[in-house]
Formats: C-alpha cells, sequence, structure tokens
C-alpha cells in the first residue's frame, strides 16, 4: 500500500516532483524525461508510467521557470516516443513470429495475433495515431503492430504523426495553460481529469464490447 500512495503522489504531484528534479538535477533533466517517455512507450511490461501528464507538468515547468527550453523537451520527447515505438514494434515482430510458430509464449497467444491483424485491416493505421492519447493502451499498440505483421513503412508514417501530435499538442497545453493561476492552484484535479479523458475510451470500448456480446447471447 505505501508503494502505491508513492506511485499516486507522484502522478498528482508532478509539477512539484518535476521542480524537485529539476533542482537536483539541473540539465540532466532532460535526459530523465526522455528516458521515462522511452521506457512507457518502447517497453510492453511498463505501462503505467506517467505519459499525458508528465508532458502536461514537463511544459508548465518549462514556462515557470525558465529554465527548461520547451521547443529542445518537445523534440527530445519525439525522439524518445519514435524510439520507444520502434524499439516496441520489432520486439513485437519477433515475438509475433515465434507465437505464429509455437501458438503460444507465455500469456501471448496465436490467436491474439490473427485478431490484431483482423484489427488493424479494418481501422487501418489511424489507429496507431488514436493509441498515443490512451494510457496501456499507447504502450501496447506498437507492440501488436509489429506482432500483426503491420508493413513497417506503413506502421511509420502513423507512428511519426501520432509523436508530433502527441508531445507537441499536450507540451504546449501545458506551457500556455499550466501556469494560469487557477490550473496551478488545483494541479491535482487537473492531472486527475488528464488521466480520466485519456482513460476513457478504453471503459467506453469495454462496456461497447460487453454489451454487444450481452445483447448477441439473447
Amino acid at each position: 500500500m505505501e508503494t502505491l500512495s508513492h506511485i499516486l503522489d507522484f502522478f498528482l504531484h508532478l509539477d512539484q516532483h518535476l521542480a524537485d528534479i529539476l533542482r537536483d538535477y539541473g540539465i540532466y533533466t532532460y535526459a530523465i524525461l526522455f528516458l521515462i517517455v522511452f521506457v512507457e512507450t518502447g517497453l510492453v511490461v511498463m505501462p503505467l508510467l506517467p505519459g499525458d501528464s508528465l508532458l502536461f507538468a514537463a511544459g508548465a515547468l518549462a514556462s515557470s521557470t525558465g529554465q527548461l527550453d520547451v521547443r529542445l523537451i518537445i523534440v527530445l520527447l519525439i525522439a524518445a516516443a519514435l524510439l520507444g515505438d520502434n524499439t516496441n514494434y520489432f520486439i513485437g515482430r519477433f515475438l509475433g513470429r515465434l507465437i505464429k510458430s509455437k501458438q503460444r509464449i507465455l500469456f501471448l497467444k496465436k490467436e491474439y495475433i490473427q485478431k490484431t491483424e483482423e484489427f488493424y485491416a479494418r481501422h487501418g493505421g489511424k489507429t496507431v495515431i488514436m493509441a498515443r492519447f490512451i494510457p496501456i493502451v499507447r504502450t501496447i499498440a506498437p507492440f501488436v503492430a509489429g506482432a500483426g505483421s503491420m508493413a513497417y513503412p506503413r506502421y511509420i508514417v502513423y507512428c511519426i504523426t501520432g509523436a508530433l501530435l502527441w508531445v507537441g499538442g499536450i507540451t504546449l497545453l501545458g506551457f500556455w495553460f499550466g501556469n494560469i493561476p487557477v490550473v496551478k492552484k488545483n494541479f491535482e484535479i487537473v492531472i486527475l481529469t488528464i488521466i480520466l479523458v485519456s482513460v476513457a475510451p478504453i471503459f467506453i470500448a469495454y462496456f461497447r464490447a460487453r454489451y454487444a456480446g450481452a445483447g448477441a447471447g439473447r
């Protein structure tokens, strides 16, 4: 419970924690931000690191202190997101081949890969862009895109587009609005709102699928 409390505190008070990191590590803050975004997007086993809220808080910190260059933050974090996505994509492609040949590896099954291929065939690469704005899904989407054998030239176009919109859009929102007095005073509520808005599509999709399945079973 204590660990969970620390994690929750880090999420809700990102502005304070990033300010502490900037004070303690100075210019190395750029590297820390880069590493967090890379791990969150690049390692399928680490989907719970802050993403949207981190970008917003980083933009707000750059605006309030002047010690961080928001342009450099955006460039570095776009690079981190692309590097993470591509790492995840090729890990997925490698494991996808193994899964297809062996039916199953750990919790990954051949049928999951086949369903993924069908999903991308129906909805197209725009899914990669939309997934960028949804926690957990943005970590898994590149992996299953690779495992499902989405052609890399097609994937990378959507991947770059998503990274530009995600990093650039949310970081600039933090830079422009993160230090408005009412936002700064209620930063925890703002972060919670960002998190809730981000995860809402997961729950909507879940309940739609559940009710659709229940309706079909009648």
